[in-house]
């Protein structure tokens, strides 16, 4: 994969050779940030969807208009998300995929000594806010027989002690392989994307040795180039160093 797309132009078109519109949630920073700004300057469309209001008109405002949608919504509220959905519906008339990117971690590992309410906040966003991101989206997908991508993680295939945000990415592991079967039914497709460490927001301080945001922002951009015939169901990323 390389930054500059030449080998998946296709990843910016749906099967009529249109540009796709693509609903992104944890939108304005980061990974889904970055992956908004990737799938714009390849010719698509983007529907933003994170809690902070400014920081996503600041990005509509950087992307333009007439290419973002932007509504803010938390994940962890099913009504919130379901009318967010209606809102880009009604904006862009038709959702040709759905990333699901936003989650969060506990500031304190381990289950012994790790904080409920940490947890509580975790768990709304990584397992509830996939969930619920599917269940407001697929409607949507099914139309257009489209494509639901979600960001899992390394964490969420290998064993790490006492890891609360690693069981909850095993979670989002099974869910992305059980929608994919779910999906296929209808000619949908699902992919996951395990990165490693990726140096975003996510951590206090900078981790410049790690995968950069655009690194899984290509990985996406690899999954949406696939052909009408096939489905990339993970796309595996780690960094080199």
């Amino acid at each position: 994969m390389s930054r500059d797309h030449t080998a998946s132009s296709k990843a910016g078109q749906n099967d009529n050779g249109e540009s796709k519109v693509v609903v992104i949630t944890g939108a304005s920073s980061g990974i889904g940030k970055a992956t908004a700004t990737a799938l714009v300057n390849e010719g698509h469309r983007v529907a933003l969807i994170a809690r902070s209001e400014d920081k996503l008109n600041k990005l509509v405002d950087e992307l333009g208009s007439e290419n973002a949608f932007s509504v803010a919504a938390d994940v962890s509220e099913y009504e919130a998300l379901e009318n967010a959905f209606e809102k880009i519906n009604t904006h862009f008339s038709h959702i040709d995929a759905v990333f699901a990117n936003a989650g969060t971690g506990a500031n304190q590992p381990g289950i012994e000594q790790g904080n409920v309410s940490d947890w509580s906040t975790m768990l709304g966003a990584n397992v509830n806010g996939l969930l619920y991101t599917a269940k407001a989206g697929l409607p949507f997908l099914r139309e257009s027989k489209g494509h639901f991508l979600l960001t899992g993680s390394v964490a969420g295939r290998i064993a790490l002690k006492g890891s609360v945000y690693g069981a909850s990415k095993w979670f989002a592991y099974g869910f992305g392989l059980n929608l994919a079967e779910e999906m296929r039914e209808w000619g949908g497709k699902c992919t996951t994307i395990c990165p490693g460490m990726v140096n975003t927001p996510f951590f206090d301080e900078p981790k410049e040795d790690k995968l950069a945001p655009e690194d899984i922002a290509d990985a996406v951009m690899y999954a949406l180039s696939s052909s009408d015939k096939a489905c990339v169901r993970e796309v595996y990323v780690m960094p080199t160093s």
